[in-house]
């Protein structure tokens, strides 16, 4: 029997809050790139991402948020689609975003949207 989203929820946020932030830094670099990992946390380059996932420096408080929003999104996607389908969910424009893609309405601050936008994926919408 298929997962239902809510399962799938749960186990994208088990996920995410057992993860050092490190480590789930080092997950979105290697799957999404620094630079595009970066622009959806809203800092100027990807070289301090790459320091967080190095373990080298500690995001700020509001960094670190954006991070695991980004993680639990990407790994509630992965629930239902491979890496490169998500990846290219993130950067591809999104009818539920008013054609604007993910990580843009991310950058913006957008974390809502673009969670009902992937809960809608999963399911089928």
């Amino acid at each position: 029997m298929p997962m239902k989203v809510r399962d799938k929820a749960a186990e994208a946020h088990r996920a995410t809050v057992q993860s050092e932030i490190s480590d789930l830094t080092g997950f979105l670099v290697e799957v999404l790139g620094a630079k595009l990992t970066a622009h959806m946390t809203g800092v100027a380059d990807g070289r301090t991402v790459s320091r967080w996932a190095s373990g080298d420096r500690v995001p700020r408080a509001d960094a670190e948020s954006r991070l695991r929003d980004i993680f639990y999104i990407f790994r509630l996607l992965q629930t239902s689609e491979d890496v490169h389908t998500v990846r290219a969910w993130f950067v591809g424009l999104n009818p539920q975003l008013d054609d604007r893609s993910p990580a843009a309405a991310l950058h913006d601050g957008e974390v809502r949207d673009v969670l009902v936008a992937a809960k809608s994926f999963i399911a089928g919408g």
